[in-house]
């Protein structure tokens, strides 16, 4: 089909009439959603963006425009936008913002950004880390590494975070320099932690570690503090999955106090600082410790009192033993001396001494007249001496 190049339009002439189109049905500021693909400063304070919207299943791309906030508009919307959603202005976000439509035969269509609602943002991210904990929990996930044991005294650790990091540095400090003197063992696995390469970098440092399981009693996940955008890289899906499935119980130390990512909800042990995880390990043993020394002190104040006791058990019998042995030799020292008056009594010498006589037949005594018969011999000893007889008749009582 021929065209008659007088009825040709120049592309100026085009574009300004696109512009002037646009002009008219686009007069006001007009409220836009999408999603940041490109985001930088200039030094003159002006910040440029490349906006997109994607399909909602298959994420493809279907629009694109630039976008710019003016130096004077940035440095108010910026700083406001960042203390509402406690992150800066970062690719991937979807934001709501205010615009004013522009085109330019030279350049095409731009929008010309005057305020964005941080409301809008929030509800996105918060709306994201829902669904993928929702994911965790249908797989069963949260729980699955809490339910591995932990050592009650664990000491040997393997440490994934930035070998330059502050939080390091503050955590190792802390831990091997405790002022109990408590040893412990710390092995820096290094990785990348924040920005999109940490979730795939956190990976790899975890699997070297899963490759020496054996040396270490749990694995240690440490990140100082930063922006919300720095640590949005814990609630990356892979990185919490690998998390929930690793063969060592998992401690994380993410943060300021104030922050929570999906990372800390599948670990076995969350707590808010890297200096915080190492106060909890050092707890630990100074809990066994004072236990330990609390159950020696009642052992050796049982024991004391056991002895005290026993002492006075024996000291009670050794008291009744000495009273008994003084009572017994009492006795036999009475009988004894009962034993010496009845010998001494029965001593023929003692008799002689009295007055006394002692008969004597063949040298035996003998103490009854029947024992004679006339013509028997004996001797009738006396104090003074001894006299030789013959028996010539004897005489026997009636009884």
């Amino acid at each position: 089909m021929e065209t008659d190049p007088r009825e040709a339009i120049g592309l100026y002439e085009l574009q300004h009439r696109i512009q002037a189109s646009l002009a008219e049905d686009f007069a006001g500021k007009v409220w836009v959603w999408a999603e940041v693909s490109e985001c930088k400063e200039n030094p003159a304070g002006h910040c440029y963006l490349t906006l997109v919207d994607k399909t909602e299943k298959e994420g493809v791309m279907r629009a694109r425009c630039s976008a710019i906030i003016w130096a004077s508009s940035w440095r108010l919307v910026g700083p406001y936008f960042e203390r509402q959603t406690g992150q800066p202005l970062a690719v991937g976000m979807k934001i709501l913002v205010c615009c004013q439509v522009q085109y330019s035969e030279l350049y095409g269509l731009s929008l010309i950004i005057t305020d964005i609602d941080p409301s809008f943002t929030l509800g996105e991210v918060e709306a994201a880390r829902r669904q993928t904990l929702l994911r965790l929990e249908s797989e069963g996930m949260l729980d699955l590494n809490g339910q591995l044991p932990l050592a009650a005294l664990p000491r040997r650790f393997a440490v994934i975070t930035s070998a330059t990091a502050a939080g390091w540095r503050d955590f190792r400090h802390h831990l091997l320099d405790n002022e109990y003197g408590f040893q412990f063992s710390a092995v820096l696995f290094q990785a990348t932690m924040q920005g999109s390469e940490a979730p795939a970098s956190i990976i790899e440092a975890m699997d070297a570690v899963a490759a020496r399981e054996t040396e270490f009693d749990a694995l240690l996940i440490l990140r100082g503090g930063g922006s919300a955008s720095d640590l949005v890289c814990f609630d990356d899906y892979e990185l919490v999955v690998n998390v929930a499935q690793f063969p060592l119980p998992v401690l994380t130390g993410i943060g300021h106090d104030h922050d929570h990512h999906i990372i800390d909800e599948v670990a076995h042990t969350a707590v808010k600082t890297p200096t915080a995880l190492a106060d909890y390990l050092i707890e630990r043993f100074a809990s066994a410790d004072y236990e330990l020394t609390s159950l020696a002190q009642r052992l050796r104040l049982a024991l004391e009192a056991k002895a005290s006791r026993s002492e006075s058990q024996l000291a009670a019998q050794l008291l009744r033993i000495r009273s008994a042995l003084s009572l017994r030799y009492t006795l036999e020292e009475k009988r004894l001396e009962t034993l010496q008056l009845r010998l001494a009594a029965a001593d023929p010498e003692a008799q002689l001494a009295r007055g006394g006589a002692l008969v004597l037949r063949e040298g035996m005594r003998v103490s009854s007249a029947a024992a004679f018969a006339a013509g028997d011999r004996l001797s009738v000893c006396f104090g003074d001496g001894t006299v030789e007889a013959e028996v010539t008749s004897k005489t026997m009582k009636n009884n």
